[in-house]
Formats: C-alpha cells, structure tokens, sequence
C-alpha cells in the first residue's frame, strides 16, 4: 500500500503537469489522422486504390525484368501495404515517442528531491526503496499506458478499415516501453546525483545520439586504428544500442524474424546497472 501512495503520487504530478494529458493528445491526433485520412479500394484482396489526405496514390511497386531489363509493375498486397504502414508507425512511435517522452518526464526526479518535499516523504513511516520504486512504478505504467494507448489504436484503426489483422504489430508495445525505461533510468540516475534537469535530458538525447554511430559498427571497426578501436568496441558493448534497437521494432511490426536481440538485451543490462547505481544512491544520500 505504501509503494501504492507514491505511486499515485506521481501519477498526479505527471497530470498536474500536463504531460500525460499532452502525451494523451498527441497519440490521439496521430490515430484519428490516420484514420480519416487513409482510404482504402480493397479488390480480392489486393490494393485497387489509395487515398492519403484527399490525393489519389497508386499501389504499385516498380521492379526491372532480369532477362529484358523491362519495368514490370507488381500490384502491392492488401496485407503488404498495411504492415508496411504499421513497420513505419511502430518505428516512428518508437522513436519520436521516447525523445517525448524523456522530455516530459525530465524534471519529475529533480521535483521529487526537492527541498520540502523530499523531507515531507522522509518523515513519513516509508522506506526510501518504497520511495524510489512508487515513483519509478509511476514513470513505467504511464509509458506502458499510452503506448499502448497509440499502438494499440493504430492497429485497431488499420485492421478495421482494411481486414488484415496483424497482432505482430502489438509486439512492438513492450519493446517501446522498455526502452523508454532504460533511458528513462540515465536521467534518474544523474537526477540524484546531480538534481539537474538539464544535465540529465542532455545525457539521456547524447546517449541516443551515440548509439547512432553504432548502427555502423561493422564498417567503422576497420577504419578505426587502436586503442580507439578498442574503446568504441566496449561502448558498443556497455552503453545502450537504442538506435539498432529500432530494427527490431520495426521486424516484430512486421512479422519478420529478428537476427539478433542483442541490442535490446545489453540494452536492458545496461539500464539495470544504471537504476541499481541511482537506488544506492537515493537511500544513501543525505537530504
């Protein structure tokens, strides 16, 4: 009951602050555009027509004869174009939803620690790991909440208007959470340490920014002479893949097998020492 209250507690600031309501409103624009813009002409299961925002597009794919080196033209698949479009929001949703996200929640850990409050908490019969963990709680449902909230309209919308129901699609709900709370645990951690707002968000978006880099490991490594080889090789390794972690969502969005979830599990690794260092620290700093 006690880690209860704190959560509710921070499921009132997040409203208080106008972050959920934000976010709520953001996925809720991008499904309602979705579905009054997109209209589809389904004929035997193919795509005889597409009408995005008032203009007619043609479901074709352009593809070169290997014997005449004529264009042939092949008529997408119903199935095809929907996945297609769920590949891209799943990806986009991924993406855009954890740098909003992180944005969002940036000054909850330093409002937590603030002078008053913090020492209001402290007084109370509560166990600083009961602190640490409603508000963490707090932060986690409301990602799972409204990703699950957009995916999950998405799909609804796509499948409705077009008959293909791809429950692979929803695949991609927890990936997106988990991964916003691996971020999410960089900029609790420094908000502890160091109770920057700032200096947190920056760190957070500088890790993202890094693990881009990494998209092109295989090639980089045999351009980079030692030891800087070795020093990009263990921050391939140690920090997290959250940029090659977008290929997966996207593969599981479509329904395709994934070739290697390492990105996501060193990922996951990297965040539990990352809330590990942050919980020590709570309960042993001095307020």
């Amino acid at each position: 009951m006690q880690t209860t209250g704190i959560l509710l507690l921070t499921f009132r600031e997040l409203w208080a602050r106008k972050i959920t309501l934000g976010l709520f409103l953001v996925s809720t624009l991008a499904w309602l555009m979705l579905m009054f813009a997109l209209n589809l002409d389904v004929v035997e299961g193919t795509l005889a027509g597409i009408r995005i925002f008032g203009k007619e597009a043609t479901p074709t794919e352009a593809a070169r004869d290997p014997a005449t080196g004529e264009v042939v033209r092949s008529i997408v698949t119903l199935e095809g174009f929907v996945i297609g479009v769920q590949t891209f929001v799943g990806g986009a949703a991924y993406l855009l939803g954890t740098l909003l996200g992180l944005f969002a929640t940036a000054p909850l850990i330093a409002g937590l620690l603030e002078r008053g409050r913090i020492d209001l908490l402290l007084s109370k019969p509560l166990s600083r790991t009961r602190i640490f963990t409603g508000h963490l709680l707090g932060v986690w449902l409301t990602a799972a909440v409204l990703a699950t909230y957009l995916i999950g309209a998405v799909w609804l919308v796509m499948s409705l208007k077009s008959g293909v129901w791809n429950v692979s699609f929803l695949r991609a709900i927890p990936i997106i959470v988990v991964m916003f709370g691996v971020m999410y645990g960089v900029m609790v951690l420094l908000g502890v340490v160091t109770q920057s707002t700032a200096l947190s968000l920056i760190t957070a978006y500088g890790l993202i920014f890094v693990s881009a880099i990494f998209t092109a490991r295989d090639t980089l490594l045999t351009q980079i002479n030692p030891p800087w080889r070795q020093v990009y090789e263990a921050s391939y390794h140690l920090l997290p893949n959250f940029i090659e972690v977008t290929g997966i969502v996207a593969k599981l969005a479509g329904s395709e097998p994934v070739a290697s979830w390492y990105p996501l599990w060193s990922s996951m690794l990297f965040g539990a020492v990352v809330y590990l260092g942050a919980a020590l620290w709570f309960n042993h700093r001095d307020f």
